[in-house]
């Protein structure tokens, strides 16, 4: 089920155009960019040692190096002793990362840091603001996350439709995945029913591309 907290009726919207996703898509030949290129990531030195301090000691733990953030992942630990393990974390964290320009924050099974002001929010920003730039304003966005890191970028979602940086139409969907609390305006039950959609839509896409 695709839901609306609004509306308990199945969106019309939430089956786009194929001209709307062929258009969505990324021109191939356009470079990556790095939000946070001339952040000092020395910070990383401090935190991967606590991080491996509770991960040695919390089984099913581990940790995930990204270019720009440390995650300590739980969910495979005992819920309640992983849980202990991870509230205890994010005090050491905060206390040993007090001078550095990052943030330390809890998600769903997760302690991350990373650098102050990256967020997936000014991230979605970004690349709405440089679509509009080019004069291509997103008329297909599907943004789909089940965390509390997630609603940053919902609520920039509903920002750039009120700067008409993003068009303003049915096609544009902040979702979260499970029934709570959110800023997203859509919910899907799992992540089961997220591959669906997923699938879905790559097969909408396909067959528009076959046709072509």
């Amino acid at each position: 089920m695709f839901g609306s907290y609004n509306s308990t009726r199945q969106p019309e919207a939430c089956q786009p155009s194929s001209q709307i996703l062929r258009d969505a898509r990324w021109l191939a030949d356009e470079d990556w960019q790095t939000h946070a290129q001339n952040a000092s990531f020395g910070w990383m030195h401090m935190a991967e040692p606590v991080m491996r301090l509770y991960t040695e000691s919390t089984d099913g733990s581990s940790i995930e190096r990204k270019e720009s953030a440390l995650v300590w992942h739980f969910q495979d630990a005992d819920t309640a002793f992983g849980s202990a393990q991870a509230k205890e974390m994010l005090d050491h964290l905060e206390s040993v990362l007090a001078n550095e320009p990052v943030v330390v924050k809890s998600g769903q099974y997760i302690i991350e840091v990373k650098p102050q002001g990256v967020t997936k929010g000014s991230v979605a920003q970004k690349i709405f603001e440089s679509m509009f730039r080019k004069e291509r304003r997103a008329d297909f966005v599907l943004c789909v996350g089940d965390d509390r890191s997630d609603e940053d970028m919902f609520v920039m979602i509903g920002d750039s439709i009120k700067a008409d940086v993003i068009v303003n139409n049915k096609s544009v969907f902040a979702c979260t995945v499970g029934q709570k609390p959110s800023r997203a305006e859509y919910y899907l039950d799992d992540t089961v029913e997220v591959i669906n959609m997923l699938e879905n839509l790559g097969d909408l896409s396909g067959s528009e591309d076959s046709d072509s």
